[in-house]
């Protein structure tokens, strides 16, 4: 992309390197960084070129038109097959669901917009018909949805209800003399709001709402529900616009209330529950609340798309703000003839290049996540605790990467001065589309406690039985031994010693040893988790309300869930590095890995340092390793974004990286 850009000298202590001299091999790293379905990112790239000029579009057009040109969009992307992959082949998928996800993560290089529809139209409205209906509704619906013949909607959230889905307000009840559905919005506050596809465009929801059989309730169940014929809202359906928003203006979010409803029997989504001509409710899971939690867990592919497009919106991020500091000269700092590169600061290379490697560390966890998801999904991996730890892996690894988003993207914006600031550049869009993503299928803290509640409860077969509450009192009811027992690194404190010689491993290790790495993340993950159950325990002794326990402890138990998916994180990365061939392509990404590990270390120095496990002078020499690290990933910077494949289309940003020298 940038091989007439002039380069900046070499740095003299990268002759000193123990990486050697760094070579990457472009082709390699982007097979690499694409895995096994690198033939299907290619298709979607190619159609991303095709629908560029989308970009432009949502600068030009008024917001009525931008929608329906982003509905085009959708439809004639779902007519190539590139939006169907997940679903199976007799229904015009393509039956595959690692393929469908790859798709929708580099379907993110582009408009989001674009994104959020596809996402609503097949992930969310699509996915609940698969997962939660059985053949008829497969039959009825699935073919035309995948054609983008019929258009949904998935109306979970309400205004007075988001993450706590149990709680909805929204009423079904069974009418066994005409063998029906009610449908009944019973408050204000149990209106259906910010619901992609409800403005405009949805003929069907998938409406999720209190089953009610003869007086009994059975809890939140989805049912299909019309809301229009054609362009027409049905009877007894009162839709109204969410107006515009802070970003995806392209997206028609609608407010949805119903007013007595009626649906046949059959369209309750019945795969786990069903309601007999005679009005009596089976289900194979006694338990409401596994019952719930096992319906909600099928639709955990929603949480693993948020984090991978939130992840390739900060590639786009990071491919202009570097390409653009190997372009941007700003004083003489070296030369008294030449202004230096801004790639070339110190600065500037701190304040960039953890963020992309970082961003290298969660693509190889999300690469990790997205194989477990296709072998649970697939049918592959069958047991009950291999799904609980992917809900959990999901939810903690969204939060992560759409966080990452949020501030790679804004960094990016400033490292790119005042041209960052200018629509035509790409930021303005994409700082405003991502930002709902770390709200988006559940907010990120609440999701860090639902990893929480896995960490500490170990996927036990009650997990899905538990509330917040529960869990206080079940963690509680243990010996805090046995919860440490419970976790990964139990024994951790003993296998460091006998690696590193001591008591002082953390102060003996190399910094670029990757067991170091791994004992530093470790440690604090183990310390955390038992660190949260001993307070929970204490409160629970002391006589306390167990809400009242959660919500002292609430900053433990998330950071304690942040700390476990970091580990995971940096595992994942690890692992990649090992699973390479020696040779070049290994000795850059372990030097990334290394950036990666240090950096995060660094950020959380305060912490390791609290808990005796970093000495000032160590956390110093840490602090002189990241900047020399900086220095070395500096020569390949661009090529490691280049390696992403965002195309040049995408990226828009014509005057700030015209090509050449100016």
């Amino acid at each position: 992309m940038a091989s007439d850009v002039q380069q900046s000298p070499p740095v003299s202590d990268l002759e000193a390197s123990p990486y050697g001299d760094l070579s990457v091999d472009l082709p390699a790293l982007t097979a690499l960084l694409d895995g096994r379905y690198a033939e299907i990112r290619g298709t979607v790239r190619e159609g991303l070129v095709q629908y560029a000029s989308v970009l432009d579009d949502a600068d030009t057009m008024t917001r009525d038109e931008f929608r329906e040109r982003v509905k085009e969009v959708v439809v004639e992307l779902a007519a190539t097959g590139q939006t169907g992959m997940g679903f199976p082949e007799e229904y015009g998928g393509g039956g595959d669901i690692g393929a469908s996800v790859a798709a929708f993560e580099t379907l993110g290089f582009g408009d989001l917009s674009v994104l959020v529809k596809v996402g609503v139209q097949f992930g969310l409205f699509g996915g609940a018909i698969l997962q939660l209906g059985t053949k008829r509704h497969h039959d009825a619906y699935l073919a035309g949805l995948v054609k983008g013949e019929i258009m949904g909607c998935f109306a979970m959230t309400e205004t007075g209800h988001g993450s706590n889905v149990q709680a909805l307000g929204t009423t079904a009840t069974y009418d066994p003399d005409t063998q029906e559905f009610v449908i009944q919005t019973e408050t204000p506050s149990a209106t259906k709001d910010y619901i992609g596809n409800a403005a405009k465009h949805a003929q069907l929801a998938a409406v999720f709402a209190q089953l009610i059989v003869g007086g009994e309730g059975h809890g939140v169940h989805a049912l299909v529900v019309p809301i229009r014929d054609g362009g027409t809202v049905l009877p007894g359906v009162t839709i109204t616009d969410d107006g515009p928003k802070m970003g995806l203006n392209g997206v028609d979010n609608g407010r949805i209330r119903f007013d007595g409803v009626r649906v046949p029997r059959e369209a309750l989504l019945d795969q786990f529950a069903q309601v007999t001509e005679d009005g009596r409710y089976v289900s194979e899971i006694d338990n409401a609340n596994r019952r719930f939690f096992t319906m909600l867990g099928t639709l955990v592919q929603g949480r693993v798309c948020v984090g991978a497009a939130g992840l390739s919106a900060a590639k786009v991020a990071l491919t202009i703000a570097v390409e653009y500091g190997l372009r941007r000269r700003q004083f003489e700092a070296t030369e008294e003839d030449a202004e230096q590169l801004l790639l070339d600061y110190g600065m500037h290379q701190r304040r960039l290049l953890p963020l992309l490697a970082r961003t290298y560390a969660l693509h190889f966890g999300q690469q990790v996540l997205s194989s477990r998801l296709h072998d649970v999904f697939s049918g592959i991996t069958t047991d009950e605790v291999s799904r609980r730890q992917l809900e959990s892996r999901a939810a903690g690894t969204k939060a992560l990467a759409t966080w990452h988003a949020t501030r790679t993207i804004q960094e990016c914006r400033e490292a790119c001065g005042g041209a960052g600031y200018l629509s035509e550049n790409r930021f303005a869009a994409l700082k405003a589309d991502t930002d709902v993503f770390t709200t988006f299928e559940g907010d990120n803290h609440v999701l860090l406690q639902l990893v929480a509640k896995g960490l500490l409860t170990d996927y036990a077969s009650d997990f899905s039985d538990l509330d917040q509450f529960g869990m206080v009192r079940f963690v509680a009811n243990l010996a805090v031994e046995t919860v440490l027992e419970r976790s990964r690194a139990h024994k951790l404190l003993e296998q460091l010693r006998d690696a590193f010689g001591g008591d002082k491993w953390d102060q003996d290790a190399g910094l670029l040893d990757p067991n170091y790495h791994r004992a530093m993340f470790e440690f604090r993950e183990e310390h955390m988790i038992g660190g949260v159950a001993r307070r929970l325990k204490r409160g629970i002794d002391a006589g306390m309300n167990p809400g009242e326990v959660f919500s002292r402890v609430q900053d433990h138990v998330v950071a304690a869930a942040r700390a476990h998916v970091e580990r995971l994180v940096l595992d994942a990365f690890l692992d990649a590095v090992a699973e390479q061939p020696d040779g070049d392509l290994k000795t850059v990404l372990n030097l990334v890995c290394d950036l990666h590990a240090l950096s995060s270390i660094e950020a959380d120095r305060a912490w390791f340092m609290e808990h005796g496990r970093l000495t000032t002078q160590r956390s110093k020499t840490i602090s002189r390793e990241v900047n020399d690290l900086c220095r070395r990933v500096r020569p390949v910077a661009g090529e490691l974004v280049r390696a992403f494949g965002v195309p040049r289309e995408m990226l828009r940003s014509e005057a700030l990286l015209a090509w050449g020298e100016e």
